[in-house]
């Protein structure tokens, strides 16, 4: 497809060639017969154009939300333009190409009339369309401060100097040479007329209070909370953290990227996962691959990182137990829906005053830097859902529940001047399957850290916590005296040279992985169903074999287990059955002293002359 910036010299060729566009470099662009094409080339005998107008990957993907009030209408068709307001602009031809708009550049959007145009942001010379025009917000109502910065499409002289209010709802967004640009003027709750009233008292007239269609597909999608669980790979009795960042150098990656690595540090991976839900501007504007490189240690870790124009955040808030937040949007979405959370980070400056975003801003709790992460969530998850005033500030999001896309159908057929289908419209649950990618599993697991607590006596019990080696700066008060396991064949040396634990391939030598792992003193080697054998350094070997089996039960965990026991026993112990538990349920463990193995334990002097002859 050609560039954004050839879209706009494009030029129609003839219908013989099927209606394409050529772009520069010969490029052609396919899409439906332009609207100024007469009717005898329509397959389709449509009676009205609608234009939705893009600006950036955000306000496309509320666009596409808004637009679907026309699904099933072959009386309406829907072309689409990027009006190029935007710094953003990264993204939207592969998106567009994506779901096959009919796209069309924007200096042949203008020349045209349509009966209908929509747009999610006030961006861009939209006085210039030939149509009626909804003007809807692209997030979670008006709660950021923005300004036109002289030149860059003002409304007047100056525009950009003066302390703006909320994004949307002033004179500076909505009046060109005194007349109110939109048609009308989409808002999600009835608070935002007051601030309009004062920020453009003549735009009043306009206004439209309709509810929010992603605050109704979210709770839409809320019964099936497991469904999308499942879908994200979460298991029973994890938690999900939800970290949600806008853009910007105030936003929760902005303010600080290795905030992330802190949560997933910090918790308990058997117990916890973590999805991060990205800004599309952020995204986009480094480009996807450079926040991929940038967050790919933690995803290497069990990071959850979705593209963000799917509708995987949606579903991420039906699924998690609490959220990081900042001040973009999906903050507003997630404490609405009745999560708990907290603010990672938080920009007042960018924050209109008045706003539910400013409200919730002085009631959410932040996060402590140098107090441990779990807890806090913890206590959020425990007492936050009894808050009053966090539910008032959060049923400020949207009005009319389950009722915008009809409220808003109504509107655009008003404005077409058609009648409304008959058939009733709907905010369906988000669709499974979820748009995650699944990141590319090494051979070898990551090292980790493992706290254990046993508890001795005649029916034993081992807690184990399991954390990311790789993501600690340094031991904090997260961990007590942990123990490091790796797999065989760990690159990094680091690990590998303070391994406590090593967790073989079937067919290794047991005296081969103590030569190589100076600091080893147990070697797993996994067995037939659900045993493995462990063997310790003095000789002595056990046969571990798993009961009533939990997902996390495997060869690493019973290797744990063995040395926590062991410690606690003196380590004179012959067999067990001992209770595990990783917070997420619990499983049996036999143990029993087998001695010496079949065929014997491999000579440790002679493993180590071979390796050593390896190099």
């Amino acid at each position: 497809m050609a560039t954004l910036r050839g879209l706009r010299r494009v030029q129609y060729v003839g219908a013989e060639h099927g209606g394409g566009m050529t772009g520069e470099g010969g490029q052609t662009l396919r899409h439906a017969n332009p609207p100024g094409l007469p009717a005898r080339w329509r397959t389709v005998p449509y009676e009205r154009t609608v234009l939705g107008v893009i600006h950036n990957v955000t306000s496309a993907t509320r666009l596409m939300d808004l637009l679907s009030v026309f699904d099933g209408d072959p009386r309406v068709q829907v072309f689409f333009t990027c009006v190029g307001s935007s710094p953003f602009a990264h993204g939207i031809e592969e998106f567009a190409g994506a779901r096959e708009f009919a796209l069309i550049p924007w200096s042949e959007a203008r020349a045209q009339d349509f009966d209908l145009a929509v747009s999610t942001s006030r961006g861009g010379d939209l006085q210039e369309i030939s149509a009626p025009l909804i003007g809807s917000p692209h997030g979670a109502g008006y709660n950021k401060k923005l300004s036109r910065e002289p030149g860059a499409g003002s409304r007047e002289p100056g525009a950009g100097s003066r302390e703006p209010g909320a994004f949307g709802l002033t004179a500076e967004w909505l009046v060109h040479d005194g007349d109110v640009i939109p048609s009308a003027i989409v808002l999600s709750h009835e608070e935002q007329l007051e601030r309009l009233r004062s920020g453009c008292p003549e735009a009043v007239p306009f206004a439209h209070v309709i509810g929010d269609p992603c605050a109704d597909q979210i709770r839409a999608s809320a019964p099936f909370r497991e469904d999308y669980r499942a879908s994200l790979g979460i298991h029973p009795g994890q938690k999900l953290i939800l970290a949600t960042s806008t853009w910007g150098g105030r936003s929760l990656l902005g303010t600080d990227l290795h905030f992330l690595r802190r949560v997933l540090a910090e918790l308990p991976r058997d117990e916890y996962r973590v999805i991060a839900a990205v800004h599309p501007n952020a995204w986009y504007g480094h480009g996807g691959r450079q926040i991929r490189s940038w967050l790919e240690p933690f995803v290497r870790e069990g990071l959850i990182l979705p593209r963000p124009e799917s509708d995987t955040w949606k579903a991420a808030i039906c699924a998690a137990d609490a959220f990081l937040g900042d001040h973009g949007s999906l903050t507003l979405y997630a404490a609405s829906s009745g999560l708990p959370g907290m603010l990672a980070s938080f920009d007042d400056d960018c924050v209109a005053a008045g706003s539910p975003m400013a409200r919730l801003g002085r009631l959410l709790p932040r996060v402590l830097p140098y107090r441990p992460l779990r807890p806090q969530i913890e206590h959020v998850m425990r007492h936050q859902a009894g808050d009053t005033r966090l539910a008032g500030a959060a049923g400020l999001v949207a009005s009319h529940p389950g009722e915008a896309l009809g409220r808003m159908r109504t509107l655009c057929y008003e404005h077409l001047k058609l009648a409304e289908p008959s058939r009733p419209v709907t905010a369906f649950p988000v669709a499974l399957p979820l748009t995650v990618p699944a990141p590319r599993r090494p051979p070898a697991a990551p090292p980790v850290f493992v706290d254990t607590h046993c508890t001795a006596g005649d029916r034993p019990a081992v807690r184990f916590r399991r954390y990311p080696a790789a993501l600690q700066d340094e031991p904090g008060p997260h961990l007590r005296d942990p123990h490091v396991v790796v797999e065989e064949g760990e690159p990094e040396r680091r690990w590998a040279n303070v391994a406590d634990i090593v967790v073989a391939r079937r067919t290794t030598e047991p005296g081969r992985l103590f030569a190589r792992h100076l600091g080893c003193g147990i070697v797993a080697v996994p067995a037939a169903g659900d045993t493995c054998t462990l063997f310790l350094r003095d000789g002595r070997a056990y046969t571990a074999r798993w009961h009533r089996l939990a997902w996390w039960a495997g060869p690493a965990v019973a290797a744990s287990v063995l040395y926590a026991w062991l410690a606690e026993d003196g380590g004179d112990g012959d067999s067990a059955g001992i209770m595990v538990g990783s917070g997420t349920g619990e499983s049996l463990l036999s143990l029993r002293r087998t001695g010496q193995p079949a065929g014997g334990l491999p000579d440790l002097d002679a493993a180590q002359a071979a390796v050593e002859a390896e190099g």
